[in-house]
């Protein structure tokens, strides 16, 4: 890459304050953009905020446009400004035309970058061609917190495998609702199911284990959140034996994709409808194998919600990238099985934060970067 033009940003007191707003102002674009990230920009000249934008959603203008679109609904000229974007600028057509070529016709003068974008559609192509443009470039700023904003898109990009989110919910003893004997039973509170559903919405994949859909029939949808135009989450049953219940939701309401991961000791009996089915060549359906078959079909974002031998067998083979324990004040008695939060650091991750929602403590883990 040619270096004309470019270099590190380093300090900028104000240029983090812009930076940060656009973090904020990408926030807007949560639930709604996939696979696209989440991307903010503000237009700056002499000290003075001309215009803000963000990707708000899937197909929509990007973040670098909509600043351009929100300055010329002011009457207020871009020559001379500074973009401050938390990614790299594309330089490529997709759904709406190069980012740069924007840029280039607003007359920006000065680009700061918080990442750089490493989609090998972009990687460096936008900073080059701003710089072949005579724009002046600057990367770095903020980029650990730009970077996290987008951890699902980054994570995919490099590893092309989906970032894998573990969702519990246990009672005040670390029990699991998993008694077969008796009807599943509701034990989290309102706002912590709200908060479930968020979690959902920020999923590009569901998955769960065939005995989690043989219990409780679950319709793996999202409920309550905007996601907009895009496609709902694609529900995901770890099935080798071909045991699904064929009336079960997931098999018959249409709501959203569902794909059956199978073992090559079942004869696959091909797409049905909403229903599709891979077939892998062992009988246990290693966990890499499905990550790697998902990242494939460009799954950045993954949340795995059950059952406890699915929980493990992800924890085990240390393929969890973060984790959301819900723990409830009730008691469900009996004798069913206990989910040990020293599984979660043995697996590598760290409790990130805690909070309380409604009387349910809800625990963050994580990985470094993972938000």
């Amino acid at each position: 890459m040619s270096e004309r033009g470019f270099r590190w940003s380093i300090g900028m007191a104000d240029g983090e304050m812009h930076m940060r707003r656009a973090i904020e102002l990408a926030e807007r674009g949560r639930h709604r953009v996939m696979p696209n990230p989440l991307v903010g920009c503000v237009l700056v000249r002499d000290g003075e905020v001309l215009a803000e934008g963000w990707h708000d959603h899937i197909g929509g203008l990007h973040a670098e446009q909509m600043a351009i679109a929100d300055a010329e609904s002011k009457g207020v000229s871009t020559m001379g400004a500074t973009a401050y974007v938390t990614l790299e600028p594309c330089n490529h057509f997709g759904r709406t035309p190069p980012c740069t070529e924007s840029l280039l016709w607003a007359g920006v003068s000065r680009v700061v970058i918080g990442s750089q974008d490493p989609n090998p559609t972009v990687r460096g192509g936008g900073i080059e061609a701003l710089i072949e443009g005579g724009v002046e470039v600057e990367q770095g700023l903020l980029e650990d917190e730009c970077e996290t904003q987008m951890s699902p898109f980054m994570h995919w990009c490099r590893l092309r495998r989906p970032l894998v989110t573990l969702k519990a919910s246990t009672d005040s003893s670390g029990r699991i609702d998993y008694d077969s004997s008796r009807p599943s039973e509701r034990f989290s509170s309102d706002e912590s199911l709200e908060m479930a559903q968020k979690i959902r919405a920020d999923s590009m994949a569901i998955l769960v284990g065939v005995n989690t859909v043989i219990r409780d029939d679950p319709s793996l949808t999202v409920r309550g959140p905007d996601i907009g135009p895009r496609n709902p989450p694609i529900r995901v049953v770890v099935d080798p034996n071909n045991r699904v219940p064929s009336d079960c939701r997931l098999m018959t309401d249409g709501e959203a994709p569902t794909l059956l991961v199978q073992s090559a000791d079942f004869d696959s009996s091909g797409d049905e409808g909403n229903v599709s089915r891979v077939v892998m060549p062992e009988q246990d359906v290693p966990v890499y194998r499905i990550l790697d078959m998902l990242g494939d079909r460009g799954i950045q974002s993954l949340l795995v919600e059950g059952g406890l031998d699915t929980w493990g067998r992800f924890l085990s083979e240390g393929l969890v990238d973060r984790a959301r324990i819900c723990e409830s004040p009730k008691e469900l008695g009996g004798n069913g099985p206990v989910f040990d939060s020293s599984c979660l650091s043995m697996a590598g991750l760290d409790l990130i934060s805690s909070m309380e929602a409604s009387g349910d403590k809800i625990d963050w883990w994580g990985r470094k970067r993972s938000p």
